[in-house]
């Protein structure tokens, strides 16, 4: 099968695995209320095959969550998302090569999901929710993805207000990067991600897709996600094969403007579009 880098543009895991970007990021949420597939899931053996197909779709890093981070979505205990995801990390991690990222806020659920077979820490809060989690990381040498979000899932609709969305998401990402660094992180294991539909509206959404040069240039990998909660840029209401559509090419032209990696809950359809994209530019590998 055919893979895509950008020239020059990897990111190295501390176990010598390299992610070359752009990348596709496939979601594999084990929980039972998420915004696009949740309950669907829920079954240890079904997630992994799951799992396992989007990595034949092409993606190259799978992202595991038990807590849903959907607008309202209530905090899940440490104990309940540990039953969720702890099975599917430790048999997934035996069946593919690529890394796993564990989609958590909390400590203890970075710790086994690490242990476990995962590589990245996937948290929503940028290290901001639990104290615990940024030496959690730093002691296991994990890559980490840093996300502007404002409060809670629970709260976070309620305070999507800017004067300048690019401005003051950049001015957080930094402050958390090096809030990171602080903590004995390495830069080089940080990825940024501007959070779309995280306390955004449409036109902050579009706003920040104009404005990922700026994101780029904090000097950290761009994660960004698409999700159907997230793609409102202004446009009218369209069946699924619209937007199916529609988020192909933002990502693409999410892609030119600076991002490095896609986070998607159907890896097919991106790495498709990445592959056309590629030819175009002359940037295929096999």
């Amino acid at each position: 099968m055919q893979r895509i880098a950008r020239r020059g543009r990897a990111l190295k895991l501390a176990d010598g695995r390299v992610i070359a970007f752009p990348a596709v990021m496939g979601v594999l949420n084990v929980t039972p209320d998420s915004f696009r597939d949740g309950g669907r899931y829920l079954d240890p053996v079904r997630a992994v095959e799951h799992g396992i197909e989007m990595v034949a779709a092409g993606a190259d890093i799978i992202d595991v969550g038990g807590e849903s981070t959907r607008p309202g979505a209530h905090e899940v205990p440490a104990e309940e998302e540990l039953r969720r995801i702890v099975p599917v990390i430790e048999r997934l991690a035996r069946r593919i090569r690529i890394p796993i990222s564990i989609d958590t806020r909390k400590a203890m659920v970075a710790r086994a999901a690490l242990h476990a077979g995962a590589a990245i820490i996937n948290d929503v809060s940028a290290l901001s929710f639990d104290p615990a989690l940024a030496a959690v990381a730093a002691r296991a040498r994990a890559t980490v993805i840093l996300t502007h979000m404002r409060g809670l899932p629970e709260t976070m609709a309620t305070m999507a207000e800017y004067r300048n969305v690019v401005g003051e998401v950049c001015h957080y990402l930094r402050r958390r990067i090096r809030r990171a660094v602080a903590t004995g992180i390495p830069r080089s294991r940080l990825i940024v991600d501007p959070g779309f539909g995280f306390a955004k509206r449409a036109e902050h959404n579009l706003a920040l897709m104009r404005g990922l040069p700026r994101v780029a240039a904090l000097g950290c990998p761009v994660l960004i996600g698409f999700s159907g909660k997230a793609l409102r840029l202004g446009l009218t209401n369209a069946g699924e094969r619209e937007r199916t559509a529609r988020i192909a090419a933002a990502e693409v032209t999410a892609v030119m403007m600076g991002a490095d990696i896609l986070r998607v809950h159907d890896p097919g359809p991106t790495a498709a579009a990445l592959r056309v994209a590629a030819l175009i530019t002359g940037t295929i590998r096999i």
